[in-house]
């Protein structure tokens, strides 16, 4: 009779769990990098399928340029800050009842742009604001 040591077998690494996680690991990366296209897509902006409407008494037209330009109740705009814009708001305000803020912006205007007048009308204590568009079979006419 031998009397000894049982010999242990020598340790093994199972590579089937690891390539399962591994393949789990590339599957995840290659979904989420597809999202990173989103930040490509060349917006051509506003354009939209609306009727042509005609200007009512209480409108306060702002006009917004591709250059950042405003334009309030057909008078320009020196300065470019909110508090301009606001004061010229409240000034179109007082020779209205019940006022409508709408906002005609270039399409090549910043969102900065268009958000400085939703601020300065909400300072100026303006809750009724719109947006207009040019129609689509408008922008097709265009050169």
């Amino acid at each position: 009779m031998k009397f000894g040591r049982p010999r242990s077998n020598e340790p093994e690494i199972n590579l089937i769990p690891f390539i399962d996680v591994l393949l789990v690991v590339l599957i995840f990366l290659m979904l989420s990098t597809t999202y990173g296209r989103l930040t490509q897509i060349d917006l051509k902006l506003p354009n939209a399928d609306s009727t042509q409407l005609q200007e009512k008494p209480n409108e306060i037209r702002v006009l917004i340029g591709s250059d950042g330009h405003y334009v309030v109740q057909k008078k320009s705009l020196e300065g470019a800050d909110i508090q301009a814009i606001s004061m010229a708001l409240v000034a179109a305000a007082k020779e209205t009842a019940n006022p409508l803020v709408v906002i005609s912006a270039d399409a090549r205007a910043s969102h900065q742009s268009v958000m400085q007048v939703l601020e300065a009308a909400q300072n100026a204590g303006l809750q009724q604001v719109t947006f207009t568009a040019q129609s689509r079979s408008q922008a097709t006419a265009l050169p």
